[in-house]
């Protein structure tokens, strides 16, 4: 690993003596490159090649940092985090990610971690990202606050949905709560069918009941079964106690089936009995049992179609469609993405600890231009990693092909090349190769000392990683 400046070291040491890290990690290579280092810094490190001695580690010591693996066998180093409330306890939580991973890191940060690096990473990549972390108050892994309990994050967000469409359908929401029947919440997936479905139960007179969501693709049919409504102990391998299914437990509430077209036809016979007589058994019972549950649907498919090709019983349809909503794509909303990315910018800003900013026009515009087509999920989920990576120029990727947002810029087409495509993705195309090549030529400049080179181009230390790793780029080995 390439070692920092002998200064530079020495002022770190003098700050680590002897005090125990955690390194998680499961490849030797890379274990032993860690080990090493942070020896040589002075720390004491104690090495687990996996969650589970970590865990058992974690009982006999306390540590200043952990460094922890993302990829690990049997649980992963989310997991982890996620489960270990020693690991939170004992300082600040650095996660070792895959390169092209943007996913796992913004899900690690939600689990509670304190900052992430790269493989393939540098002594001092390490060095700063100990540094950052050392620096940066601790908090809590992400979790629904008070305010989000008693519903007021759901005001906030049914609040922005502006458009006429979606006023229009605030107007049977909150008629379809005073009617106590079934609901079919339909469109695309992302476009916000669970809003939907908490308003509706949150203006009912069964508000203060429990609101229970299933999804049924989520799991195969027996074990769908099991949580839907239950079993008896002993009803099948490993069923050692009785266990209560959702409609139980959502009794004098509401239930919500989201992708209910993905339900098997046994189930769908046992979900119309339900509907119809409030009647069940549990998985190996006997015994009719009771539940008053509102039922609401959510599906992405076309249910009417379904019935058709007889992949959806008919008589189950009728029952689930007495109130329809269609919630319509982002895309014929656009009026409500400049709020929609305020919300996030602004919540997620707070979830991940970092300082809230103000997008730029152009960003702004870019986010307004593009189509959307994951919906509000995709919204959401871009402005977290934006937020993560800590990197605003990703909003030019929006609308890019897949290859062109991840792949090695390659050089400029000719003029010939661009035929057929329009002002705005050739204008894309150009602005990408420009800041590549500002970027390379950066680097060159200071040596590809990337601490320079972030500063001196006034972007993030990270952000700047990622634009390496994103673009490619890779310094001369003639140049070093």
């Amino acid at each position: 690993m390439k070692m920092t400046s002998l200064d530079a070291a020495s002022s770190f040491v003098s700050a680590a003596t002897a005090r125990p890290v955690l390194v998680v990690e499961s490849d030797p290579d890379q274990r032993r490159r860690v080990l090493a280092q942070l020896a040589q810094w002075g720390y004491s490190p104690l090495v687990a090649g996996s969650a589970e001695d970590a865990l058992e580690l974690l009982r006999k010591t306390r540590v200043v940092f952990s460094l922890v693996a993302i990829r690990l066998p049997g649980m992963s180093g989310i997991e982890l985090v996620r489960r270990a409330p020693e690991l939170a306890e004992s300082g600040p939580i650095i996660m070792i990610a895959d390169a092209g991973h943007s996913a796992q890191i913004v899900e690690a940060i939600q689990a509670g971690a304190d900052d992430f690096i790269r493989r393939p990473y540098t002594a001092e990549d390490l060095e700063n990202a100990i540094r950052a972390a050392a620096a940066r108050p601790r908090r809590e892994p992400a979790a629904t606050s008070p305010a989000e309990d008693n519903g007021e994050r759901l005001q906030r967000e049914l609040a922005l949905l502006i458009s006429p469409q979606m006023r229009e359908i605030q107007q049977v929401i909150e008629q379809a709560a005073r009617a106590d029947v079934t609901v079919l919440v339909c469109g695309e997936t992302g476009v916000g069918k669970e809003l939907v479905a908490r308003a509706i139960h949150a203006h009912s007179l069964r508000r203060r009941a429990p609101f229970i969501k299933v999804n049924c693709a989520a799991m195969p049919r027996e074990l769908l079964e099991s949580e839907l409504f239950g079993h008896e102990r002993g009803a099948f391998t490993g069923a050692h106690q009785r266990k209560l299914g959702r409609f139980e437990l959502a009794d004098g509430g509401t239930i919500f089936l989201d992708e209910i077209g993905e339900l098997h036809p046994a189930l769908q016979a046992k979900l119309l009995h339900i509907l119809q007589d409030g009647e069940f058994s549990r998985v190996g019972g006997h015994h009719n049992l009771h539940a008053d549950v509102r039922v609401i649907c959510a599906t992405n498919r076309d249910l009417a179609r379904e019935v058709a090709t007889g992949r959806f019983r008919e008589d189950l349809f009728y029952r689930l469609n007495v109130i329809n909503i269609l919630v319509p794509p982002l895309r014929e909303r656009p009026q409500e993405i400049p709020g929609l990315v305020e919300y996030f910018v602004h919540r997620y800003s707070r979830v991940f600890n970092v300082a809230e900013r103000r997008l730029s026009p152009e960003v702004e515009e870019a986010f307004g231009a593009y189509h959307w087509p994951g919906n509000i999920r995709e919204l959401e989920n871009f402005i977290q990693r934006m937020i993560v990576l800590q990197d605003w120029a990703l909003a030019r990727t929006l609308g890019a092909p897949a290859a062109v947002a991840v792949a090695p810029a390659a050089p400029p087409a000719p003029f010939s090349a661009t035929k057929g495509l329009s002002l705005k993705e050739i204008s894309r195309r150009a602005v990408l190769e420009a800041e590549r090549d500002v970027i390379g030529r950066s680097l060159e400049q200071c040596r590809w000392n990337r601490v320079k080179t972030a500063k001196m181009l006034k972007i993030s230390y990270r952000a700047l990683l990622y634009k390496i790793k994103d673009m490619g780029l890779k310094q001369d080995p003639a140049a070093i």
